[in-house]
Formats: structure tokens, C-alpha cells, sequence
């Protein structure tokens, strides 16, 4: 009797050590840019958002700097911080920057 599970199988076996791997490994080198990108959306948002003082303040260490944003505002700058963060790891890497 002829099977076709045999042959499927068979044939992926073979396939699987040609596939390379192009999966690239998580480091440090992207750390700093978005430490950057995080803080310097901190320093603008709160200065931009129209109500950054509803809610629960965070507690900051120099909270007049920050302008002493609430909970929200911080997660919002944070939010924005890594997204353009991120942006800017990937965009240097391609480049070849990082």
C-alpha cells in the first residue's frame, strides 16, 4: 500500500539544515538609544500634553524637570520614547550604523 506521509516526511528532514538561520540575537547595542529617546520624550511630552497633571502623580525623582507629569503622561512619554526608540535602533541597524 502506498503512503504519503513517509515521503512528506522525508523531505523535510532534508530541507531543514538548508534553511539559514536569520533570526539575529538580542544585545545591548540598542540599549542607550532608547534610554535616550525614552528621556528626551519625557522632558517634551509633559510640556505638550494638554491635561499632564490629571491623576496620580508620579514619583519622579525631580518632578519640576519632568514637570511633574501624572501616571498617564508618563506611560504615554514611555510609550512614545520606545516607539521612537525602536525606530531609530532598527533604522541604524539597517544602515549599518549598529
Amino acid at each position: 500500500m502506498f503512503s504519503l506521509i513517509t515521503p512528506v516526511k522525508s523531505i523535510l528532514l532534508t530541507l531543514q539544515p538548508t534553511v539559514p538561520n536569520t533570526g539575529t540575537g538580542w544585545d545591548w547595542t540598542g540599549t542607550p538609544i532608547i534610554i535616550g529617546a525614552c528621556l528626551l520624550c519625557l522632558f517634551i511630552i509633559p510640556h505638550t500634553i494638554k491635561k499632564p497633571h490629571v491623576g496620580s502623580k508620579m514619583p519622579l525623582p525631580f518632578p519640576s524637570l519632568f514637570n511633574n507629569p501624572s501616571v498617564g503622561t508618563f506611560l504615554a512619554a514611555m510609550c512614545a520614547g520606545h516607539l521612537i526608540g525602536i525606530g531609530a535602533v532598527l533604522g541604524l541597524t539597517n544602515l549599518g550604523v549598529l
